[in-house]
């Protein structure tokens, strides 16, 4: 259920993004070169996230679906304003191959995505921060963990046969608040609306891969509980797959069968779950220096259009891209 800060936090995206679209496209077309002028940080986690986010290597061609920046499909509407935050800079006739939505498959040619698998050979898919108005959803929590109820929970849509074998694996644990509140849930798994402040009360949250990545799995690391989850198998801009266990969240056996020896270890030694906790909270933090995530984003785009032979490279900019 959308809280009214939430909602309006909604209409400011669209009208915001809206508002860049009704503008000349000119503008900001002027702008390139001097933003990637700036986008050159001193900072060198910015060429190493542009880098594993476009992890291409070789030239290639733009294939026979590819669409123009300056017609990108427009749903869904967020992954087209998204994109399009950063693709406005360049020319409305350079080409993209773009696969928007949940992406369970590395693309057969480099494709601008979301998400994707993670797998040795998943260079092909070429991540941007989309959909971030839902993914990098953050609150703050401001309950320390010792003064949080000492239990689990979890909510979320039964799409994904782990998440049954979840709630069949806990539904007699008496310390588990874990069930789906979707309408067409089973009665058996049926639980009660929770809203991510509700979530914040608990001691533990389980993060469980839907479709592809976890949507929770990002303000559960924001907050002052510990992350409980398997070992992911997608990843989006958040880089799931360089988070480490029993550093940055307390993996799960595939049958869950470790669940509860977990939670006993926890409640009898805090401060091991505070320091994983702290841990995560300094991983979110890597994401909410806006002006990285910019240029980040920007160049992730210039590597992909210069590979495509579309853009003649910038000397300095390529020299910082490649190190």
């Amino acid at each position: 259920m959308a809280t009214i800060a939430r909602t309006t936090a909604k209409v400011f995206y669209y009208a915001r993004n809206f508002a860049r679209d009704v503008v000349p496209q000119e503008l900001f077309r002027r702008q390139l070169a001097n933003r990637l002028k700036k986008a050159r940080l001193p900072d060198s986690s910015v060429r190493h996230r542009l880098n594993y986010y476009n992890k291409l290597h070789d030239a290639f061609v733009p294939s026979a679906n590819a669409v123009r920046i300056g017609k990108l499909p427009f749903d869904p509407t967020m992954y087209y304003y998204d994109l399009k935050e950063f693709a406005r800079y360049f020319d409305p006739a350079l080409l993209v191959d773009v696969e928007f939505g949940d992406i369970v498959e590395v693309p057969k040619v480099p494709s601008i995505v979301k998400d994707r698998p993670i797998r040795a050979q998943d260079s092909n898919a070429v991540i941007m921060k989309l959909d971030k108005f839902r993914h990098f959803h953050m609150p703050a929590d401001a309950t320390a963990f010792a003064d949080k109820r000492p239990s689990v929970v979890w909510r979320g849509d039964l799409n994904n046969p782990i998440r049954t074998r979840f709630l069949d694996a806990v539904r007699d644990l008496p310390f588990c608040d874990a069930g789906s509140h979707k309408p067409n849930a089973p009665v058996a798994y049926s639980k009660p609306y929770l809203s991510i402040g509700q979530h914040q009360r608990y001691r533990y949250i389980v993060s469980l891969e839907g479709i592809d990545v976890a949507t929770n799995l990002k303000w559960i690391m924001n907050s002052n509980s510990l992350c409980l989850m398997p070992p992911p198998t997608y990843e989006t801009w958040f880089a799931e797959n360089q988070l480490e266990a029993n550093v940055h969240y307390v993996p799960l056996e595939a049958d869950f069968s470790n669940l509860s020896e977990r939670v006993a270890y926890f409640e009898r030694h805090p401060a091991q779950a505070e320091r994983i906790i702290s841990a995560a909270n300094a991983y979110c933090r890597t994401f909410a220096n806006e002006q990285a995530e910019q240029a980040i984003s920007l160049l992730v785009l210039y590597k992909y259009f210069v590979l495509s032979g579309q853009i003649e490279p910038d000397p300095e900019v390529w020299r910082y891209i490649t190190g």
